[in-house]
Parts: C-alpha cells; structure tokens; sequence
C-alpha cells in the first residue's frame, strides 16, 4: 500500500501483505493527522501476530492479548519481526495434582461439576480427558458412595463412567478399590522450560499462528468423523482455555495443511497438545517448527515453562519431546467402572 495519503513526513513502508496473516509484525498506524499542538502527525505502534486482514482492516494481537483493528487506509508502515526472545528461567513448582488439575483446565470439558475435591468432566465422549472424573483430593463421601455417584452421573449421559488415576497423586486407597478393573490409556505428563523450546528453528518460518482452528486445522486434527454432538463438543473445547493459539504450516493453496499444533497459555505454563504432521511431510522439521513457533508466543504472554500429555506407546512423540527437552513429570491412566 503507498503511504502517498499522508503527509510527507510520515515515516516508514509498508513490507507486509495479507500472506502475512499469522506471522509476528510491527505495524505502524496514523493516530490523528495532525496533532493540535505540534502540528505533527500522530503515529502508533503495534507488535504482535497479524491474525486477520480484509478490505477495510487488519488486526494484530499483543503479547497481553489486546486487539488491535488498524484501518487500511491508516496503516503507515509494518514489517515481519523475530519471534519474541524467550528468557531463560527454572520451571515453576508443581505437582503432579496441580499439573493435573492445570492440564484439565486446558482441555476443558463442556459439562463439569463437583463431587467434593473430584470433578466430574463430560463433552460428548470426545476424548477420555474430558469424559472422565479427575479423582483428586477428597469427594466428601465415602469411595464405594462416591464411585456409585460417579457411576450414575456418566449412565445419565450415556458416557462409560471412567476414573483418572494419577501417579503419584491419586489416593492410594481409592487406587487399591479400582485395582483389578479395565485400564485404559497410560500416558504420560512431562514438562520442559520454555525458552529451549522457543529458539528459532528451520521451518519456523512457515508457521502462521491464529486464535481460531479452520477448517483445514480440524481435517488434519481428524475432526471429520463422529456424532454431530461430539464434533460441536470437540470445536468447543479446542477452543476453550484462557489464551488459545493454533498453530499450522500451510499446504498448497486450498490443500490441507502440512502440520498443526495448539498451545495454551495459562500464567507461567504453557500446555502443548494436537501437534499432528501430513504423513507425506514428515521427517522434514515441521513438529519441531511448530512447537518452536508456539512456544516463543507462550514466552511473548509471559510463560516460563511448557507441558504436554502423550500416551506411553506413542514412541514417535516421545522420541520427538525427548530430543526438545521434555521429561516425564508423573504418569497418569483411566479405569473404566462397571456399569451398576
């Protein structure tokens, strides 16, 4: 865009297009043409990730999550910028029961609600992390009531009444009572400091970031199958969290994209999940380059340090976090009550 509009003392090109969208940028925009008491123009300027541009604006999302809608025919100048330095720092402490709960609200279920210290979680039967009871703490009743309650909360919504057993963290009493029944999906918590994490890496380039999943984000995430309550329930959750960013690299025009992740960003944590890579791209970096992306985006909002679940048999995955830092926090499983 030519800056001929406006006065020819206004600084600054304009080096950046609609291509742009979902790269960190510093723009510029002309405040007030003239200022009342200088006489001079009055001018802004903005960092962040460029996240939308139409016809009439453009908007660019802070590292405090303000947003900011510039114009078009106000914008002075914007370049490209560097992902944002993150700084070193140890991990902040954390329990495998904090870590727990922190990750539960990072993935968060459509329907919950207490049982005590328990939370009992329901999305349609999208994922058993939120269609599980996190058995944390004390419920206020004794197990074998409270395992009863658990039991008929999930029969009413159709849902197989599952139990998060976390180790350690779970009570050893109620682990001993749910020994012996069907368990399902062992994985793994870890953890890793940020700044690692959000180095610039190649590929990291080709990264646009976003506050909103696509629809080719979605296909590649495999949301093209189910009920159509549990796709809704699905789109709900991804994006709920207090400060949710999707991540993908872009295909072909209109093709699916080539890799995507998502991050949550919740004070000092970050919590990384959904990072999946076309099988025709893999084994180029592109895992690497969106985690990288996400993480110095984590580190503009002020995190310290990242966490993600990955079940125990996914070698791949747990090869892919060894190599970035990550180490095994605690373990956690599913046990499947039966039915009354």
């Amino acid at each position: 865009m030519s800056t001929s509009q406006f006065p020819a003392s206004v600084p600054g090109t304009v080096r950046i297009d609609r291509s742009d969208v979902g790269r960190r940028v510093s723009v510029r925009r002309l405040e007030a043409a003239l200022d009342c008491a200088t006489g001079r123009p009055v001018f802004r300027d903005v960092i962040g990730v460029l996240t939308s541009w139409d016809e009439y604006e453009l908007v660019v999302i802070g590292r405090d999550r303000t947003e900011s809608r510039i114009p078009v025919d106000r914008l002075v100048a914007g370049k490209p910028v560097p992902p944002f330095p993150a700084r070193r720092g140890e991990l902040p402490a954390a329990s495998p029961t904090e870590l727990q709960r922190l990750a539960a609200g990072s993935w968060p279920a459509l329907e919950r609600e207490q049982l005590g210290d328990w939370t009992l979680r329901a999305a349609a039967g999208f994922t058993k992390r939120a269609n599980s009871v996190q058995a944390l703490g004390d419920p206020g009743l004794p197990l074998p009531e409270a395992l009863a309650a658990v039991r008929a909360w999930y029969a009413a919504r159709a849902l197989p009444a599952l139990v998060e057993v976390t180790s350690p963290g779970t009570d050893p009493a109620l682990a001993a009572l749910l020994d012996g029944l069907e368990q399902l999906t062992r994985a793994h918590l870890q953890t890793a400091p940020l700044a690692p994490l959000a180095r610039p890496v190649p590929g990291a380039e080709l990264v646009r970031l976003a506050t909103a999943a696509d629809e080719g984000w979605l296909a590649l995430y495999h949301l093209t199958a189910g009920s159509p309550q549990m796709l809704l329930a699905a789109r709900q959750l991804l994006h709920g969290g207090p400060s949710v960013w999707f991540a993908q690299v872009p295909g072909e025009a209109g093709g699916e994209p080539l890799a995507i992740g998502r991050c949550v960003i919740d004070g000092p944590w970050a919590h990384f999940s959904a990072v999946e890579v076309s099988p025709a791209a893999r084994r180029r970096g592109l895992a690497t380059a969106v985690m990288s992306a996400l993480a110095a985006r984590a580190a503009e909002e002020g995190a310290r340090a990242g966490y993600l679940q990955v079940e125990a048999d996914n070698d791949g995955a747990l090869a892919l976090y060894d190599r970035l830092g990550f180490t095994t926090s605690h373990t956690y499983h599913y046990v499947r009550l039966p039915q009354a």
